[in-house]
């Protein structure tokens, strides 16, 4: 499914129905797990993926070296990205979207956390490195972003990078 848009905005990469598909037991179990609430942490998910995006350095460089008519002191002047620019591996941003809203928003409203084996615990392992996987796959590729907004993505446009994952304990 494509993004969700509020007018010509990206508010999510991904929906209530796409969290369902990939993990329906969790709503069976938890049924204050509602679409608003699901949808809510979707939309924060969409919004620490754009913010982590823009904060590789492989986006400042991309960014930079496609844009030289402006000057940049600091990689804060670096924009974000548009998300409505992200026209192929959607699927992907779907995907991950859905892997961070589990892991970061969704689980740890339902965890138990007195108990370190929880199976709630256990997903929000699973999940994360799901999503630092992809988020490090699509670095890589570096092939998704329509910089000039022509609607297709030319060779020029595309920048494979590098990501390097680092252990979180």
């Amino acid at each position: 499914m494509a993004f969700i848009k509020n007018g010509n905005t990206v508010i999510s990469f991904a929906e209530y129905q796409d969290v369902v598909d990939i993990d329906q037991r969790l709503f069976d179990a938890n049924e204050g797990l509602t679409d608003d609430v699901v949808d809510i942490a979707l939309q924060r998910a969409t919004e620490r993926i754009l913010t982590k995006m823009r904060n590789t350095s492989w986006w400042k460089n991309y960014y930079v070296t496609r844009d030289s008519s402006l000057s940049y002191n600091t990689a804060a002047d670096v924009p974000a990205l548009n998300a409505n620019k992200i026209i192929d591996r959607q699927n992907d941003f779907r995907d991950l979207c859905v892997f961070t809203g589990l892991s970061e928003y969704i689980l740890p409203n339902i965890a138990d956390f007195s108990n370190a084996d929880s199976a709630e615990r256990q997903k929000m392992g699973y999940y994360t490195n799901r999503a630092e996987a992809l988020f490090g796959e699509l670095v890589a590729a570096g092939d998704w972003y329509d910089f000039d907004g022509s609607g297709a993505i030319s060779s020029a446009e595309k920048s494979p990078g590098q990501y390097n994952l680092r252990r979180v304990r």
